[in-house]
């Protein structure tokens, strides 16, 4: 029988409609995540990456509905970053690396029962610029220019050298205005900082007792009890800035995990100081991984058009690597309009199978099958608690 042929396409063709004929896959040396679908096994590190200039900078996006995998491949991405001596520090919202930090011999820290971290770095600067985040973000709206003065004036009065807890020492200088009933700039900074010190927040970054050390290789923060409170993006902003300086102060490349990444992106103070410090991601030999469960969480960054909404795609534009897993139509819509997806990436979305993600690196594409090996399987199953439940049902 005579075959008719109706196209030619060449690897460039396939290339641009966003569907690889072949996949070589990275080219990277180490552990596989997972093999191309029509090529090699695929081994990511986001240094080895940029060092390979197959991208521009080593952040990376993880996006999937429940159960598709994005779980699974984080917690394996991070065990093969340890594994060559990578530093990682986890910010944990919902408690779910314990398997993790149980392989590695250490102990997720719960912030304010274990104790309470010092988010402010050593540069003058750059703490006012994060403490004004934080207050912004603990008050709900931007600080306007008499508190912004007042905020101001009031840390440059602390004692110098600086005190290592500089919320409270803060609070010793206005708390006196908690007892005046005018309003004014100065009570509204006491009531802040008082939330910080004896309220709410109080033992997350403040204490009486030394501060945290954050040491060893693998550092998880466990952020669950703030998980329901009003009060997650503040904690979760502080601990982001606490982790920062895990990495950046011991001199070595390192991850920094963000799961439930939506806390910060819909936190508008939050989200301004992370785009300040993701441009500092190269030079801190620092890697951002943003884990977002639902794609349409980005759209509580901001209505359509507005400033903050624009603001959070920017960032996530900005990560030169994403691992996409399914999604459900009305999520992959979005996530191609924030991702400026191809209509066929878009489509594929919809039809992948669990455990098999689209990974864009660069101008590069490949489809991965995620495969655990026997080593991965101790810290990957996310899916055990319900396993026990419905046993015991049964």
């Amino acid at each position: 029988m005579n075959r008719a042929w109706t196209h030619w396409a060449t690897s460039q063709d396939l290339h641009s409609l966003r569907a690889p004929g072949y996949d070589a896959g990275t080219g990277l040396n180490g552990r596989a995540l997972g093999v191309c679908s029509r090529g090699k096994e695929f081994v990511f590190d986001p240094f080895d990456a940029y060092n390979a200039s197959l991208v521009t900078n080593p952040n990376v996006i993880i996006s999937g509905s429940i159960g598709s995998g994005k779980s699974t491949v984080t917690k394996m991405m991070l065990d093969r970053a340890l594994e060559r001596g990578r530093k990682v520090v986890v910010i944990d919202p919902k408690g779910e690396y314990g398997e993790l930090a149980q392989k590695y011999g250490v102990k997720a820290i719960s912030l304010g029962a274990d104790g309470w971290c010092n988010p402010f770095p050593e540069d003058e600067g750059e703490t006012k610029e994060l403490l004004r985040a934080i207050l912004a973000s603990a008050q709900g709206s931007a600080l306007d220019a008499e508190l912004h003065y007042v905020i101001n004036e009031t840390y440059v009065g602390l004692e110098q050298p600086r005190p290592q807890r500089v919320l409270f020492a803060m609070y010793r200088l206005v708390e006196k205005y908690l007892n005046v009933s005018t309003p004014s700039a100065h009570r509204t900074l006491a009531l802040l900082l008082h939330r910080f010190v004896l309220g709410d927040l109080a033992g997350l970054f403040d204490g009486s007792l030394p501060p945290l050390v954050f040491k060893g290789q693998l550092v998880i923060l466990d952020l669950s009890k703030q998980w329901s409170a009003n009060s997650l993006s503040v904690a979760a902003l502080s601990a982001v800035a606490a982790a920062q300086q895990v990495v950046a102060t011991q001199g070595e490349l390192g991850y920094l995990v963000i799961d439930e990444a939506w806390a910060l992106l819909s936190d508008e103070h939050a989200l301004r100081w992370l785009q300040g410090s993701w441009k500092l991601a190269r030079a801190r030999g620092l890697s951002h991984v943003l884990v977002l469960h639902r794609w349409s969480d980005v759209a509580t960054a901001g209505d359509q058009g507005t400033s903050q909404r624009e603001r959070a795609l920017g960032l996530l534009r900005e990560c030169e690597a994403a691992f996409l897993f399914r999604q459900p139509p009305d999520e992959a819509k979005e996530m191609g309009v924030a991702l400026n997806l191809h209509r066929n990436e878009e489509r594929l979305l919809i039809e992948l199978a669990k455990g098999t993600m689209i990974a864009r690196y660069g101008r590069h594409r490949s489809i991965v099958k995620i495969c655990p090996d026997n080593r991965d399987i101790a810290f990957i199953d996310t899916d055990k608690a319900m396993r026990t439940i419905s046993s015991t049902i049964q």
